[in-house]
């Protein structure tokens, strides 16, 4: 692993989250292009990724969560990161081996028969080795890297300072992240997967779930010879799930094999219960016979019960065209933004969900897929940070059989495997039945104009919501005076302290940071004033 020093991992971290913080207030203070932000981003991504891999450890783990918050950042900046691979070069065997030994308090001839030395799998967090038991049973052996926690807990504080400038400064409305929150998961998961006692419990918890299910193998864990940094496990052999020639060669339906892996998803998807966050090719292996592997269980998710009904509600909505419920439901699962106008938000849903789908195999996807995009994006509609790694399972997933399947439709894939799935979970056909009628042209045409009889006296309130809307963006005028402000604060405390030390360096630059945010300070003020006068 390069640079244990904690002092230089701490440096380089945050060096580079300052230097992108004061290049992103220059370009809004010099009001960039657009053309010219996208420059920006996209390099920033490149600086970025070159970061990671130049870092390892912890750091690639959160820039593969990044890559899939395109709600949230730049899509320049994304397209940099979105292919990450969690694969880095591996640690000495002698290093590998004292951890073992240090783990199960006995030299390792005590409880395996041999193991290779070359690891069959490299990871920023563990290395897997081929091992084979006393009793002569194959077993996978994951051993946590040298000075891992260590290494964790040094940029996990580098990242809470990072976090909390972001929280307090980026120039964003208030309330549109929740950066103390994303932090605080963000830790939770990866303390997790650091800890493979809670990997093994992940396992046998999935294994239980899924016993019914034919296909479908999820290794033993040997809890005997398992502690929180090594875990033993069943080895089984199987070929990436991607492998083409491997399908082709033993004649495995791609089309089955999909519809199979949907069988295993869209409950984790849906139902309450943990879902495995990472099912990339690697973790998602396939038999010669067909058979689904499922592996490496230390980075999952979870979906509440309550979060569980709503995602149904939200699904039952959509399917029978009832945007004021869908709406409902996107509320109660926390995606709507604050101050979020639901009337606007059921008009945009109804346009983006009254798309012909059928017409797709008719057009570019790439396209449309661009199109539906910037739709979503413009929705008043963000992803809770409680889904991010529910969005990372899904998108992996829809990658890995646009891989398998380049010629069938996703939405032709899915819809079979979704009606299994609704027919199970939805026994009563008669309150179906009623649902579809109530989705009817005429019976909405109805409901609609007793609605809007209903509703008369609410209309004589228009006036009042545009004065909250009028209230809202002052208090956006207010929030990027307070942000300049903290900024010109704090810039100050920088220059005495490069006084303090003799500095100048120190000192000179954080003098033109608060002559910057003086100026900015002003120039809100008077877009404010603006603002006002023009209302």
């Amino acid at each position: 692993m390069k640079y244990r020093r904690k002092s230089v991992r701490a440096w380089k971290i945050l060096s580079f989250a300052l230097a992108v913080f004061l290049k992103v207030y220059w370009y809004r203070f010099r009001k960039k292009s657009e053309s010219e932000w996208e420059k920006f981003w996209e390099k920033t991504g490149s600086q970025f990724r070159e970061l990671l891999f130049e870092l390892e450890g912890l750091l690639i783990k959160v820039g593969q969560l990044l890559s899939i918050r395109e709600d949230l950042l730049p899509k320049s900046f994304i397209k940099q990161i979105q292919d990450l691979v969690d694969q880095v070069p591996a640690a000495p065997w002698e290093e590998i081996k004292k951890e073992l030994e240090k783990e199960w308090n006995r030299p390792i001839e005590d409880i395996l028969l041999s193991i290779e030395e070359e690891p069959v799998a490299s990871a920023s967090i563990g290395q897997v080795y081929k091992a084979i038991l006393k009793d002569g049973t194959e077993a996978a052996v994951k051993v946590q890297r040298p000075a891992i926690r260590s290494i964790i807990k040094t940029d996990f504080r580098s990242l809470a300072i990072i976090f909390w400038f972001a929280g307090h400064f980026a120039p964003l409305p208030k309330g549109f992240i929740n950066f103390n929150l994303l932090f605080k998961e963000l830790k939770i998961v990866i303390e997790r997967e650091v800890d493979f006692k809670k990997e093994m419990e992940t396992s046998n918890y999935f294994r239980e779930r899924f016993r019914s299910f034919s296909n479908l193998l999820i290794p033993i864990v040997y809890s005997e010879f398992s502690t929180s940094q090594v875990l033993v496990m069943e080895w089984v052999d199987g070929a990436r799930i991607t492998d083409i020639d491997f399908l082709e060669k033993y004649q495995i339906s791609r089309k089955e094999l999909s519809e199979h892996v949907l069988r295993v998803f869209l409950p984790q998807w849906l139902e309450a219960g943990f879902f495995h966050a990472d099912p990339h090719a690697g973790n998602v292996r396939v038999r010669s016979d067909g058979t689904l592997i499922l592996l490496d269980f230390g980075m999952v998710g979870e979906i509440s019960k309550k979060d569980a009904l709503n995602f149904q509600h939200l699904i039952q909505a959509i399917l029978f065209k009832n945007y004021a419920n869908a709406v409902d439901a996107l509320r109660e699962l926390d995606f709507l933004l604050p101050k979020a106008d639901a009337k606007q938000v059921e008009k945009l849903l109804k346009e983006v969900l009254s798309i012909d789908f059928n017409r797709f195999k008719e057009m570019d996807m790439l396209a449309v897929k661009k199109e539906m995009n910037d739709i979503m994006r413009s929705l008043p509609i963000q992803v809770p940070t409680r889904f991010i790694f529910l969005g990372r399972s899904f998108v992996t997933i829809e990658g890995m059989f646009l891989t398998i399947n380049p010629d069938e439709e996703l939405i032709d894939m899915i819809k079979p495997v979704f009606m299994e799935w609704i027919n199970k979970n939805y026994p009563n056909k008669w309150k179906l039945v009623l649902t579809w009628i109530k989705a009817q042209p005429f019976i909405q045409m109805f409901q609609s104009t007793f609605t809007n009889l209903v509703e008369l006296p609410g209309r004589l309130i228009d006036k009042r919501e545009e004065e909250q809307m009028r209230s809202y963006y002052f208090s956006i005028y207010e929030n990027q005076k307070k942000q300049v402000f903290f900024l010109g604060i704090l810039a100050a405390l920088s220059t005495f302290y490069g006084m303090y030390v003799q500095n100048p360096y120190i000192w000179q630059v954080s003098s033109g940071v608060v002559g910057l945010s003086l100026f900015g300070y002003i120039i809100c003020s008077w877009k404010q004033r603006k603002w006002l006068k023009r209302k």
